[in-house]
């Protein structure tokens, strides 16, 4: 498994929740429309035991076409997520994470790493910790903090040890209160 970005795409939500209540949000950080067909999911189930190849590359594809606009994002969903979820679905794909199952936004047949959920290695059990919460990507939401226009293919620097080392923020189960429209610009308040 190659690590490296060279695109203006990152996973900016990922959601374990009840039942299936499950996605990947994808967003497009750049000036330009980018067509997916150029990228895949790729995943592991239980980690990447070996640590070199995914256990299933390119485990999601996108049509020709597949256009997200800048500052647009497409999401993958379970087929059998809650109406929230399935509203803002633009893809169905059954088998997302249950929480200790790495999944990577990969260029298309290399399986390339441009942004990743997990980290690449043993069964970590339950879950990875983000942001300091144990077992995060397991019973959570995850959205990537504001300023985050790359992905990162270091799963542990993505995921950081506390809430301000991270890159992402953790929202209890079923919050999917952010899915559909990814801010990623920062505001500032003014102080008068």
């Amino acid at each position: 498994i190659v690590i490296g970005n060279t695109s203006d795409l990152i996973i900016s939500e990922y959601s374990e929740g009840s039942s299936n209540n499950k996605y990947l949000e994808i967003f497009n950080a750049g000036n330009e429309p980018i067509d997916l067909n150029d990228y895949s999911l790729s995943s592991c189930t239980n980690g990447c035991d070996d640590g070199l190849n995914w256990d299933y590359p390119d485990n999601v594809t996108f049509d020709i076409g597949t256009i997200i606009e800048p500052g647009d994002v497409y999401v993958v969903c379970h087929g059998s997520a809650d109406d929230q979820i399935s509203t803002e679905c633009d893809q169905e794909f059954t088998f997302l994470s249950n929480g200790d199952d790495v999944f990577a936004l990969t260029q298309i047949g290399s399986g390339d790493i441009v942004d990743i959920v997990g980290a690449i290695g043993e069964d970590p059990g339950s879950g990875w910790e983000v942001a300091g919460v144990s077992n995060a990507t397991k019973d959570h939401t995850l959205v990537r903090k504001c300023g985050i226009l790359l992905g990162n293919s270091d799963w542990t620097s993505s995921a950081g040890t506390n809430a301000d080392d991270s890159e992402w923020v953790v929202l209890e189960q079923n919050d999917w209160s952010d899915l559909g429209d990814h801010q990623f610009e920062c505001t500032v308040a003014v102080l008068g």
